[in-house]
């Protein structure tokens, strides 16, 4: 059984959040309540629910994998990065036992936010089920593309860092800057309450 989700505050989808850009993150956990939902953020979650019966169907051959066990919604804990999950498919390749994670996306464009997502859910999966993983998918569900995603060790770095800042605005409720690239501001949801970027 997996422990109570208060032990583990922070979620992999808030490190998605936060590489793509920190306020989002801020605005999540200190100001839960105002998120707007979009239209976008519905369908994506509509759209990976779907493709769950889809990849019952098709074979492993987008990973370039000929046989494998396949698992779906695979909740997934880290009592080291304190991290709460759950990863869309996870692939056990039969022959070799490697074990690799699949994340669904809308997106056309595999981003460093994404990539980072399956490289903690590597993380997990190693500190859960005692394996070495050293990669993972995301599936462009519009492209209908398997896009590799190599878990080295600068990634695993980058995300240790990620959430230690993370674990600093949870605690001490502090805004952090906006995003680098102010473009992202153009189209995000909290776009009014950033009024010193756009």
């Amino acid at each position: 059984m997996l422990d109570d989700d208060m032990d583990y505050p922070v979620r992999v989808t808030d490190l998605k959040q936060f590489v793509y850009c920190p306020r989002v993150y801020f605005y999540q956990v200190c100001l839960p309540k105002i998120r707007p939902v979009t239209f976008k953020m519905e369908e994506g979650a509509r759209a990976g629910q779907s493709e769950v019966g889809r990849e019952e169907r098709r074979s492993l051959r987008a990973y370039g994998i000929k046989e494998g066990a396949r698992e779906f919604d695979v909740p997934v804990r880290s009592k080291r990065l304190g991290v709460r999950g759950e990863i869309d498919m996870v692939v056990t390749v039969a022959e070799t036992g490697e074990v690799i994670p699949v994340d669904y996306k809308m997106s056309k464009i595999a981003g460093i936010h994404f990539q980072m997502q399956v490289t903690v859910y590597g993380m997990m999966l190693e500190e859960m089920r005692g394996v070495k993983v050293t990669r993972g998918f995301l599936y462009e569900i519009p492209l209908k593309r398997a896009e590799e995603v190599e878990i080295d060790m600068r990634m695993r770095l980058r995300a240790e860092k990620a959430f230690r800042e993370m674990r600093e605005i949870l605690e001490q409720e502090r805004m952090p800057p906006p995003a680098r690239n102010v473009a992202k501001c153009v189209t995000c949801e909290f776009r009014r309450f950033c009024n010193d970027v756009v």
